[in-house]
C-alpha cells in the first residue's frame, strides 16, 4: 500500500497547511494506473499568498546567521534520510521510478544535498578582498574592495515530473542556504513528494514563509508563481518551449533566471573506443527514468569502423533489459509518466520508420496489463535531420547515426539546437579531451555518463540559462555586491 498524501492534501502557505480553494485531483501511478493519492489544486489568489509570505520572511531569513540556515538544512537532512524508505516508497509511486533509483538517486540525493549545503565553507560566501589602483577621479593611492555574496530574494521554484525529490531539493537547499526564501511549484503528475519535503524542513525548524509549496494542474498556477512582483527570481527545470514562455515573463521585471532545459545528448563513438563501456553508458538511457532524463545520450554518433558492432551490441543490450513492475527487485525499465507522454514517445517512433531509420529493437508496447510502458527501443540508419534524432523525446529511444571522421562527427555533435552534455567514448584519453573541448555543451562525459555533483551544470544555447550544483548553485542563488572604501 502507498503512503497516504501528505498534510491531507493541503497546501504549504506561510508555515500553515490550508486547504486548496479548487479542490484537489488524483495523482496517478503510471506503473499500476491507480490513483496514489490526492494533490491540491491551488487558486490563483493562494499563489499570490504564497509568493506575499515569501517576501515577508525574506528580511528575517536573510539577516538569519549563516550557521543557523545550515542547521537547519542539516537537521532537514537527517529527517529526510531517517523516512527513506516511506519517503522513496511515495516517489516510486509517483513517478514510476524503480524501487532502487527512487531510494538512491530520489530521495538519497536529496538527501544529500540539504547536507551537503549544511556546510557551508566562509570562502564559497564571498569574493576574495581585492586591492585595486584608484581610477583618474579618484586621489593618489589604492581603494579597498570587497565583493561579497548577497541573496537574491524570493525564488520561484519550478521542478521536473522525472524527480520530485532530488530536482526540488538541488534547488531550494542552496537557495535557503544563501539566505532567500522560497515558493515551490512542484510537477502536477508527482507534487506529493514534495509536500513531504516541505514536512521534513517545517520539522527541521525552517521558519514561516521561508519556504512554501503551492501545486496544481491549471497552467495559471505556475503562471502566477513566475509572474508575482513578489518574485525576484526563477528557478526551473523542463522543456525549453516551456523555458522560452517563462523567460519572456522575467524579462519585463528583470527577474533573475536559472533554466535546466531540454537536451539531446550527443555521444561520440570513435573507432578506438571500448564499446563495453560505450554501450553500458549509452544503455542508461533505456534504463534510468526510463529515458526521461534530460542528460541522456540519446544521439548516437558512430564512427563507421565501429558502426555495426555498436549497434549489435546496443539492440543486445536493450532486448536483455527487464520492463515491468517497478516495485520488483529485478526490474531495471518502469513505465513512462503518463498515457498521454507514452503516446508521444511511440509516435516519435514511428516518425523515424516513415522518414528511414531502421527500428532494430523495441518499437512495440510491451504486453504488460497495465501501465504506461514503452519498450527500449534502437533505431538505426538514421540522419541528422530526422526528427527524431533533433527533438528531445524523452524516453527510452535511442538514435544510431554513422559519421567519417572525426571533425564529422564534430560537426555533427554540435549541429542541434540542444548542448546540455555531450560523450566521448575514445581508447585515447588526449584525443577524447580534443574532442570534448570542440563541443557545444555545457558538460562532456569522456568515456563515462557519470556526474562530479561539485562541477557545474548547466547548457548551452536552448539547454538553458546559468550554472547550479556545488559551489556554482550558491552563486546562482546570489547576487554579487561590491563595497569600496578609501585606502
Amino acid at each position: 500500500m502507498s503512503p497516504p498524501e501528505p498534510s491531507g492534501g493541503r497546501l504549504f502557505v506561510g508555515g500553515a497547511w490550508v486547504e486548496p480553494e479548487r479542490g484537489h485531483y488524483a495523482v496517478v501511478d503510471p506503473a499500476t494506473e491507480e490513483t496514489v493519492g490526492l494533490a491540491p489544486e491551488a487558486s490563483p489568489q493562494q499563489v499570490r499568498a504564497a509568493c506575499a509570505a515569501a517576501r515577508e520572511a525574506f528580511g528575517p531569513w536573510s539577516r538569519t546567521p549563516a550557521e543557523e540556515r545550515a542547521a537547519v538544512l542539516g537537521r532537514a537532512a537527517d529527517l529526510i534520510r531517517g523516512n527513506l524508505v516511506p519517503y522513496a516508497e511515495l516517489a516510486r509511486a509517483e513517478s514510476g521510478a524503480t524501487t532502487g533509483t527512487a531510494r538512491a538517486m530520489q530521495v538519497g540525493v536529496a538527501a544529500a544535498r540539504f547536507r551537503r549545503y549544511a556546510r557551508v565553507e566562509p570562502a564559497e560566501w564571498a569574493v576574495a578582498p581585492q586591492i585595486n589602483e584608484a581610477g583618474p577621479m579618484g586621489r593618489a593611492g589604492v581603494m579597498g574592495a570587497l565583493a561579497v555574496r548577497q541573496p537574491v530574494g524570493v525564488v520561484t521554484c519550478v521542478t521536473s515530473y522525472n524527480n520530485p525529490w532530488a530536482n526540488a531539493a538541488g534547488k531550494v537547499a542552496p537557495a535557503l542556504a544563501m539566505g532567500n526564501t522560497v515558493v515551490v511549484k512542484p510537477a502536477p503528475q508527482d507534487p506529493l513528494s514534495v509536500y513531504r519535503m516541505a514536512e521534513a524542513l517545517e520539522a527541521a525548524g525552517v521558519p514561516p514563509g521561508v519556504v512554501n509549496v503551492v501545486s496544481g494542474r491549471a497552467v495559471e498556477v505556475g503562471e502566477e508563481a513566475v509572474a508575482s512582483p513578489d518574485v525576484d527570481m526563477v528557478s526551473f527545470t523542463g522543456s525549453t518551449a516551456v523555458g522560452q514562455r517563462i523567460a519572456e515573463v522575467c524579462g519585463r521585471s528583470m527577474k533573475r533566471q536559472l533554466m535546466e532545459l531540454g537536451g539531446k545528448g550527443a555521444a561520440v563513438v570513435l573507432d578506438d573506443a571500448d564499446l563495453g563501456s560505450a554501450v553500458s553508458g549509452i544503455g542508461t538511457t533505456f534504463s534510468f527514468y526510463s529515458g526521461q532524463i534530460c542528460t541522456a545520450p540519446t544521439r548516437v554518433l558512430a564512427q563507421r569502423g565501429v558502426y555495426d558492432r555498436l549497434v549489435q551490441q546496443l539492440a543486445a543490450y536493450a532486448r536483455g533489459l527487464k520492463v515491468g513492475d517497478p516495485r520488483e527487485p529485478d526490474t531495471v525499465v518502469g513505465p513512462v509518466i503518463s498515457a498521454a507522454h507514452r503516446d508521444r514517445v511511440e509516435s516519435y517512433v514511428e516518425l523515424a520508420r516513415k522518414e528511414g531509420a531502421t527500428v532494430v529493437t523495441g518499437g512495440a508496447r510491451p504486453s504488460l496489463d497495465r501501465g504506461f510502458y514503452v519498450a527500449p527501443t534502437l533505431l538505426a540508419d538514421c540522419a541528422n535531420d530526422m526528427r527524431a534524432a533533433r527533438e528531445e523525446i524523452f524516453g527510452p529511444v535511442v538514435c544510431v547515426i554513422p559519421f567519417d571522421d572525426e571533425d564529422e562527427g564534430i560537426a555533427l555533435a554540435n549541429d542541434s539546437d540542444y548542448g546540455l552534455i555531450d560523450y566521448v567514448w575514445s581508447g585515447d584519453v588526449a584525443r577524447a579531451f580534443r574532442v570534448a573541448r570542440r563541443l557545444r555543451a555545457g558538460g562532456v562525459g569522456v568515456n563515462t555518463v557519470g556526474r562530479n555533483m561539485e562541477a557545474p551544470f548547466g547548457g548551452f544555447k536552448k539547454s538553458g540559462v546559468g550554472r547550479d550544483v556545488g559551489v556554482y548553485a550558491l552563486h546562482a542563488y546570489s547576487e554579487v555586491q561590491a563595497i569600496v572604501w578609501p585606502g
